[in-house]
């Protein structure tokens, strides 16, 4: 398949592609890829691996000048995909880039999804408008749910049901609902679920940040999580307790249960998070705070952040 020229692009184009099963995600992603490639451009594709492995086929040697990462890799946890492509970005020295992101997939947990969807509007804040990226994010139309392909059109400024846009299909096709980047970075309200009754629960102030590692360490020890996320779960607990005590009025709430495999840990407290990207965002080296978030974010599967006027409720998902 020869690539057809693609349009140039000098600031950061956020595109949804609807496409329907495998071959034709990879009719449609490979022109992309080519169109890139043949620009000068520097191609990076975060995908599953069944479809790494079939773009490579269709690429041949060009594969060997492209990026790829398994997205079951670095966007386990979708908070870690926006620094994926921020040091994509900080590696290219301005030059014009082009990428793939498929974060939501078929068998994402309904958890994982929601902050997938998250992460797909904070990208429209998280990347500045005058970078030159053109980023696209494929959706299977034949297994996802209509309402989640109807939230791409809201979390991006363009939606495709073809081929990308070339120099051969212009007018660009813009989303008549896309939420705007403004609303992309409104604290996120989607309510998360009630904990269960049999949750235990621990009211605590800056004297018990020991009685939380101790409790989450039981609890990890009782859903048979093994050692080292036992360890992963008990550091990233005391961060957000330590958060709660300092920013958060001294004092929180902390609800811990087993569920589907995975231990679960809940903090409320007072406080409240203005900043959309706070656990996206890796602390420099000389930072006085702000580590506590982007840790959880390395050591846990998932983690969901609510943060309302009346405070903030932070819950760590990690998986036995």
């Amino acid at each position: 398949m020869n690539a057809e020229p693609n349009p140039a692009h000098d600031e950061f184009r956020h595109e949804a592609l609807l496409y329907r099963g495998l071959a034709d995600f990879v009719d449609r992603t490979v022109p992309f890829i080519r169109g890139g490639l043949e620009a000068g451009e520097s191609v990076a594709v975060v995908t599953s691996a069944k479809h790494i492995d079939a773009l490579r086929r269709e690429l041949g040697s060009d594969a060997g000048v492209v990026a790829f990462a398994d997205i079951a890799v670095i966007g386990a946890n979708p908070a870690r995909i926006i620094p994926f492509w921020q040091d994509f970005i900080a590696t290219q020295d301005g030059r014009p880039l082009r990428g793939i992101g498929e974060p939501i997939w078929a068998g994402r947990s309904a958890a994982e999804l929601v902050e997938c969807q998250r992460h797909e509007s904070l990208l429209n804040v998280a990347i500045d408008t005058e970078t030159p990226i053109w980023l696209l994010c494929p959706y299977d139309a034949t297994c996802l749910d209509p309402e989640i392909i109807d939230e791409a059109r809201h979390s991006h400024p363009h939606v495709t049901a073809g081929p990308p846009a070339t120099a051969s299909r212009e007018p660009q096709r813009k989303s008549e609902v896309f939420r705007g980047v403004r609303a992309s970075g409104m604290p996120f309200a989607t309510p998360l679920p009630d904990p269960p009754s049999e949750a235990t629960v621990l009211r605590f102030g800056s004297g018990d940040l020991a009685v939380v590692r101790g409790i989450v360490a039981a609890s990890a020890a009782s859903a048979g999580l093994d050692a080292h996320r036992a360890d992963d779960l008990v550091v990233a607990a005391h961060e957000i307790a330590t958060n709660s005590v300092r920013h958060g009025g001294g004092a929180g709430v902390l609800k811990v249960w087993p569920e589907d495999g995975q231990l679960i840990c809940d903090f409320n407290d007072a406080g409240h998070i203005d900043d959309p990207l706070a656990d996206r965002r890796q602390p420099s080296s000389t930072a006085a705070g702000g580590r506590g978030l982007w840790l959880a974010n390395q050591l846990c599967d998932l983690v969901q952040i609510r943060s309302h006027p009346s405070g903030t409720q932070i819950r760590l998902h990690v998986r036995g």
